[in-house]
């Protein structure tokens, strides 16, 4: 397979990682600032949620195409499942993000699942970090 260089690939992660860590930052403002009632916040939040998830789309195509590339095939450590675990999170946070005008649960599980999202993006990051490492070993 004729694929970019793994360093192209890392650097492309690393940017996306590192904004996707900084919008989270920011969705917890905004969503804060959503609870205490100011109420021009929601736009941005809004918008940085769509932002997160195209970032861990970005980083899904990554992580899949740099480790087919490498090593022909998927599984080799427990960042596969950090990741799918962030994905999941994420998507979960917008369905239950889109329920929350119409339905009285969906606000609580939205705000759970940022919590959890939070755990998820810790998890991500470390064994994003073990890849790494043994990537540039």
């Amino acid at each position: 397979m004729d694929l970019p260089s793994f360093l192209w690939l890392w650097r492309i992660a690393a940017w996306a990682m590192g904004l996707t860590i900084v919008a989270y930052l920011l969705q917890a403002a905004t969503g804060s600032g959503l609870l205490f009632g100011i109420k021009w916040v929601r736009s941005l939040h809004i918008g940085v949620g769509i932002a997160i998830a195209i970032l861990v789309l970005v980083l899904l195509g990554i992580g899949i195409v740099g480790t087919l590339g490498h090593y022909g095939s998927l599984g080799h450590s427990n960042h596969l499942w950090s990741g799918l675990a962030v994905v999941e999170l994420v998507f979960l946070s917008a369905w239950s993000a889109v329920q929350i005008p119409t339905q009285p649960w969906a606000r609580s599980v939205h705000i759970g699942v940022n919590f959890l999202l939070c755990l998820g993006l810790i998890w991500v990051s470390i064994t994003g970090w073990e890849v790494v490492q043994k990537y540039l070993a």
